[in-house]
């Protein structure tokens, strides 16, 4: 007995020959997206980000809605191309198809602070945090974020939310540190330091931060072994050298000043203070033929530095005992800017 098909079923069948073909031609392999993906995370790694870049716009073409080729498509203009305009669209487009996408979020704050688009940052951060409450990632950006948009009072809360989750996070401990010593608030920069160089004692920036503290409140040989202490930790530290050398200098240790002021000139060659100071140090040890090249190589350096030629100055009236070049120094100063009314006698009577 022949089964007879009826009109509707024609009709069906008819359908579905002529649509059944579309989708066959047109639908991607199930994991030609994912292999367009993994390549662009290779070339990604290696720096290629060109070739990144047509992975991933061939893996979002196969896959439209693929959240995270969109999301390193963004990395990729962010971190490689240094488009961020195109990198904020990418991103942001990864948030539409996957709104509990944290990590995206996050870095979409991130290109949002570099921007200084703060109030957009801000939200970005903020919502990765509310999906990610573990991320130190993203609550140190947030406190970056408060700290550039001169926002402090946020900027110490999320610090120490940060340290409340990770107490030793030794970036939050310095930042925060140092948030407090520009609120005038040296006695908690001075503890946050503290917990930073217990838990790290080869922090160099911790230390000579303590070593600033100190000396502003006038601790001085408190200062000068937190600069000592920093120097260990990062022997090409200049700051701290010069620093230390100023405080030797002025505690008339001359000798130990000295080796100070040429190791920051080892490290800073240009560095025409220090070299003006080791004139100065050279001076009272009386070394008078390494105090001049000293002096005059501060002046090379900085022709415009008052100081140097006032210490020249000094150096050739009382020392060389030469008028002639103190005075042509001492005038240079006065045009300078400099105030020191002894000089100023010296070289109006010189003009008579």
């Amino acid at each position: 007995m022949r089964t007879r098909i009826g009109p509707f079923l024609i009709f069906l069948l008819t359908i579905v020959f002529v649509i059944l073909p579309d989708v066959i031609i047109y639908a991607a392999p199930p994991d030609a997206s994912q292999k367009a993906y993994q390549q662009a995370q290779v070339f990604f790694r290696e720096g290629q980000y060109d070739g990144a870049a047509e992975a991933l716009k061939k893996a979002i073409a196969l896959q439209p809605q693929y959240a995270e080729a969109h999301h390193l498509l963004g990395l990729v203009y962010f971190q490689g191309k240094k488009e961020p305009v195109e990198a904020i669209e990418a991103l942001k487009k990864a948030v539409r198809l996957k709104p509990a996408f944290s990590e995206a979020l996050y870095d979409l704050g991130r290109i949002y602070l570099s921007q200084a688009k703060y109030q957009e940052g801000e939200q970005a951060l903020t919502r990765a945090i509310e999906l990610a409450p573990q991320s130190e990632e993203a609550r140190l950006a947030l406190a970056k974020l408060y700290t550039r948009a001169g926002n402090s009072m946020k900027a110490v809360q999320a610090y120490q939310a940060l340290l409340a989750l990770k107490p030793r996070h030794p970036e939050a401990l310095y930042n925060l540190s140092r948030l407090y010593d520009t609120q005038g608030d040296a006695k908690l920069a001075r503890h946050t330091l503290q917990q930073l160089t217990q838990a790290d004692p080869s922090n160099a920036d911790a230390w000579y931060l303590l070593g600033r503290i100190a000396e502003k409140e006038n601790n001085l040989g408190e200062a000068a072994d937190a600069y000592n202490q920093a120097i260990v930790a990062k022997p090409d530290l200049v700051d701290a050298h010069y620093n230390l050398g100023f405080l030797l200098r002025s505690a008339d240790k001359q000798e130990e000043a000295t080796k100070q002021f040429l190791q920051v000139i080892r490290y800073r060659p240009e560095y025409a203070e220090a070299h003006m100071n080791l004139g100065m140090s050279y001076t009272a040890l009386g070394l008078f033929d390494e105090a001049e090249h000293a002096y005059e190589k501060a002046v090379e350096l900085k022709p415009n530095l008052p100081e140097a030629h006032y210490n020249l100055g000094v150096f050739y009236e009382l020392h060389r005992k030469d008028p002639i070049r103190a005075l042509v120094q001492y005038r240079k100063y006065l045009e300078l800017g400099g105030k020191d009314e002894r000089v100023e006698r010296i070289v109006n009577q010189g003009t008579r």
